[in-house]
């Protein structure tokens, strides 16, 4: 996902793939992992073995992170006219589809949709960390780049072991959406299976950058910085603790402030007009995202919007934060929700859709080139 937009490294890091700086790229791409981590395990002693999340977390973690990165894609998609004109059919017709197949997964077994969606935000976070580790290594050699399955390797099993080992670990006081969420009873041995693949790859890997490393005397920092921070922090939430507390704190950090970071990168280079010219033009996106604070407080005030509508309508458990919305009246009917909580969760399923056509790395014509 190489960026024409992407700022110089300094010379002496010209070898290392950069997305914008060594100081940018490692405090809002790679950092978030480890200190998410770090606040985890210095606190382990504070941090409860329950499914209970305080309002402090929730509201710092869930709705400011979680929740707020998902629109942090109507940059790249609705609010970038040449995007959205030249994907308009894509981009009307993924929020219908999930609309209607969330609606008639629903109508058939709640857990059914809530599963789907589980799984599929599964593969997106997966994904991104996957997207990250190919833009670290574009600028490897050429010799280097024929082990890239190997970088594959490493990056999906830092990913995947975790969740097998919660698959077949369960119960546990972690859920992704809802309880219940993941498939229960996977036999244990798949689990040690995947540890068995997951120790062989990271010593292949292992092995690889020592060899290379001397061989080529390069070693590529940002890249396995990344697959290390991606490997500590899926570990660290999901394996070390079985606490929803520190899952959603290592699981919201190393995710979402990542993606938000990337948005901005990529693309408010495109607002370098003034204020005032583009509140003229009325070029709304690109008004939005001139700014660091105004972009981040805008994702704020829809994630806002999102979340108490769904406190109002259905869990009626954040009223504190979310007070404006008590009046709502509260959605018992099954109809009614087959087709109310598929177009609430639309942010999202629309987001993990999304994701996989707008960040093209071999496709370096359009828009949504990386």
């Amino acid at each position: 996902m190489q960026t024409s937009q992407a700022i110089s490294a300094p010379t002496s890091n010209a070898t290392q793939a950069w997305l914008s700086s060594a100081r940018w790229d490692c405090l809002w791409i790679i950092a978030p992992a480890f200190l998410s981590s770090g606040i985890v395990l210095l606190l382990r002693n504070q941090i409860p073995e329950t499914q209970n999340v305080p309002l402090w977390v929730w509201v710092g973690f869930v709705l400011l992170i979680d929740v707020a990165h998902v629109y942090a894609t109507l940059f790249r998609t609705y609010f970038d006219p040449q995007s959205f004109e030249r994907n308009r059919g894509l981009l009307l017709a993924l929020p219908a589809i999930a609309w209607i197949g969330g609606s008639l997964l629903y109508s058939m077994d709640a857990l059914f949709f809530w599963r789907a969606l589980a799984y599929l935000a599964v593969f997106h976070f997966i994904r991104q960390q996957f997207g990250f580790a190919v833009l670290y290594s574009r600028k490897d050699s050429d010799q280097v780049k024929k082990y890239r399955w190997l970088d594959c390797a490493a990056i999906y099993m830092a990913t995947i072991y975790p969740m097998l080992y919660w698959h077949t670990n369960m119960p546990r006081n972690i859920s992704w959406f809802v309880a219940g969420d993941f498939v229960e009873n996977v036999p244990e041995i798949v689990g040690q299976v995947g540890l068995g693949v997951y120790v062989l790859v990271a010593v292949l890997y292992v092995v690889k950058e020592i060899f290379f490393g001397i061989k080529n005397r390069f070693f590529n920092i940002p890249r396995n910085l990344l697959i290390a921070g991606t490997a500590i922090s899926w570990w660290t939430g999901i394996i070390t603790f079985n606490s929803d507390m520190a899952f959603t704190i290592t699981n919201v950090v190393s995710h979402g402030v990542p993606y938000m970071a990337l948005i901005w990168l990529y693309h408010h280079k495109d607002a370098a007009e003034s204020t005032q010219k583009l509140f003229q033009k009325r070029e709304w996106g690109k008004l939005l995202i001139s700014n660091a604070l105004i972009f981040f407080a805008f994702l704020v005030l829809l994630a806002y919007l999102e979340e108490g509508l769904w406190d109002g309508l259905v869990w009626r458990e954040h009223l504190s934060v979310f007070a404006p919305f008590a009046v709502l009246p509260v959605i018992n009917d099954g109809a009614v929700l087959a087709l109310l909580i598929p177009f609430l969760a639309l942010p999202q399923s629309t987001h993990y859709l999304l994701d996989g056509f707008i960040w093209r790395v071999k496709d370096r014509s359009g828009n949504w080139s990386a």
